[in-house]
């Protein structure tokens, strides 16, 4: 199939990826623009793997304040170099997850950093309604690990879909700016204050 410039164009415009990253991509999916766009995610979450090991000791603390000073947000985002932490996509990337912040109210980051007994009170939660509801044992077991999976992709950062495109999730979008940028980028931490 003959890739085009205009589509090209359009799969950039898509992904904001390297210009020779979608006409490759173009190329290797014969043309169809989803497949293509999957292609590039799926290189993204491959660059960033290759480069999760390492450090992030640069980086910036990005602010942003909403309602008339009724919410705020701090969220400290990490990276390799100063020089990345300078770029204005670095910059967009973490004013973004602090809007995110705002507006969906995560308890931690990822997984890891969600505390038992939040994770513990959800689940009593969950076991009481399955076992009145009249469930057997084995079944409320399975329900409440599904349910259990549900609560923390709602709760978790990196999990969460981004507000602005619901088709990402907050990993998706930092998987995106590692392949971009080249190099090791994390979220550290977040603090969110809300009046009242």
């Amino acid at each position: 199939m003959n890739i085009t410039s205009q589509m090209v164009k359009e799969l950039r415009d898509k992904t904001n990826a390297g210009m020779m990253d979608c006409k490759k991509a173009l190329a290797e999916t014969a043309g169809d623009m989803e497949k293509a766009v999957d292609f590039l995610r799926q290189k993204g979450l491959a660059v960033a793997a290759k480069r999760a090991g390492r450090e992030t000791r640069e980086g910036v603390v990005e602010s942003y304040i909403h309602a008339g000073g009724k919410l705020g947000v701090m969220v400290e985002v990490g990276c390799e170099t100063d020089f990345v932490a300078k770029t204005d996509d670095f910059k967009a990337f973490a004013k973004a997850v602090a809007m995110h912040i705002a507006a969906m109210n995560p308890v931690a980051v990822s997984r890891e950093e969600v505390p038992a007994e939040i994770l513990q009170r959800e689940k009593d939660i969950y076991v009481n309604q399955a076992l009145e509801s009249g469930k057997p044992q084995q079944i409320v077991e399975k329900m409440v690990g599904g349910k259990i999976e549900k609560y923390l992709s709602e709760i978790c950062l990196l999990e969460q879909k981004y507000v602005k495109n619901p088709d990402l999730s907050v990993q998706d979008l930092l998987n995106e700016l590692v392949a971009k940028m080249g190099e090791n980028i994390s979220i550290k931490k977040f603090a969110r204050f809300q009046i009242g």
